[in-house]
């Protein structure tokens, strides 16, 4: 295994970075409320971040996610990468990628997943009643309660009762993000983190299948590996708050940070952020090596789900009573953190899948 990135892949890493940092500000992320930064997303497309990770594979795309998560920037980046770039790319037609990819590139076409990375293939897109989706003739009909990023989004990626995927065209756009095309509903829904998030009716909608009967579990652990990126940069950028909080506060005359019990959550803290970075660089390499890595992916996802709570708990407790302050950057961490951990499933669900996996010999 080697993870150093490519010359190409640490050059995108660190425009992202700039980018990233220039725009996704404190005072730019309070007035984006709960919705994305369309300014934001136009310079990301435009610096070519988007069209890039087809070249960069899954693993330049988690350097990247990495910069996102440290600022909690407010774009369907994570999403359209994953449901749209990596996976039409990979599974889908000639036609397709032809007709989809440009658009994905540029950024006028917004692809996000009606599926929680956390379910699996056999409960991916779950309705209300707990059933998926369900397809005839090209027509989809059902529900998916939450959707990430679906204000900002053009299509939808869902998954019908038996594992399939389908690319759902969403119409004309409403104003607020959100289509309105044929046998298609949505409303707006608020998550624990600002991700534009909204509920999903289908009826009859029209959509194309992509790829075959193995390619949900093939995105499903892609998305598991690139979100473990995001949570990864999430803590990096909660505990990162938390040092520059800790060196500069003082208590009785010395900084808090000499002080040995915020020491040793520091470390603890620092520690399982790089569980989280190294376990998603390994299921990415291994992705982008043409390697089995569904249980890579898993191994991530735990540590994401288990050890990102953990962190974003220490970030904001080592702020003290500032770490309370909902308007305070360091909440934004939390609300990621957790909203991340509930996206990819407890480490308890987490890992019964991988179990099974694993006596499954799979």
């Amino acid at each position: 295994m080697d993870f150093t990135p490519t010359e190409a892949q640490a050059g995108a890493r660190d425009l992202a970075a700039r980018i990233f940092a220039d725009l996704a500000t404190h005072d730019r992320l309070r007035a984006a409320g709960t919705g994305s930064d369309p300014e934001l997303w136009k310079a990301l497309c435009a610096a070519g971040l988007v069209a890039a990770v087809e070249e960069l594979g899954l693993l330049g795309l988690v350097l990247l996610l990495e910069e996102q998560g440290r600022t909690t920037a407010q774009v369907p980046y994570a999403a359209a990468c994953v449901y749209g770039q990596l996976a039409i790319t990979a599974h889908g037609t000639d036609e397709q990628r032809a007709r989809l990819l440009p658009g994905i590139g540029d950024g006028s076409v917004v692809v996000t997943g009606a599926f929680p990375a956390q379910q699996g293939v056999r409960a991916s897109g779950a309705g209300p009643a707990g059933e998926r989706p369900s397809a005839r003739g090209g027509r989809l009909s059902g529900t998916v309660p939450v959707v990430p990023w679906l204000r900002d989004a053009t299509h939808v990626l869902v998954a019908d009762a038996g594992g399939r995927l389908w690319l759902v065209p969403l119409g004309e756009d409403t104003g607020t993000g959100i289509g309105t095309g044929t046998g298609i509903g949505t409303e707006e829904v608020e998550l624990t983190a600002p991700w534009s998030a909204g509920r999903l009716t289908l009826d009859e909608a029209p959509a194309e299948m992509l790829g075959g009967a193995d390619t949900c579990a093939d995105v499903l652990a892609t998305a598991r590996t690139a979100f473990a990126g995001l949570q990864a940069g999430v803590c990096a950028g909660s505990l990162a708050r938390a040092v520059a909080h800790t060196n500069t506060r003082e208590q009785f005359g010395r900084p808090l940070a000499t002080r040995q019990a915020v020491q040793l959550r520091a470390a603890d803290a620092h520690l399982d952020t790089e569980a989280i970075r190294v376990t998603a660089y390994e299921a990415a390499w291994r992705r982008d090596a043409g390697l089995p890595y569904a249980t890579h992916a898993l191994t991530a996802a735990w540590w994401a789900s288990e050890a990102g709570q953990r962190v974003v708990h220490t970030g904001q407790h080592l702020h003290g009573g500032a770490g309370a302050d909902v308007g305070h950057p360091v909440h934004r961490h939390f609300l990621w953190g957790r909203q991340l951990d509930a996206y990819l499933g407890s480490g308890g669900e987490v890992l019964q899948e991988l179990g099974e996996l694993i006596a499954n010999g799979d």
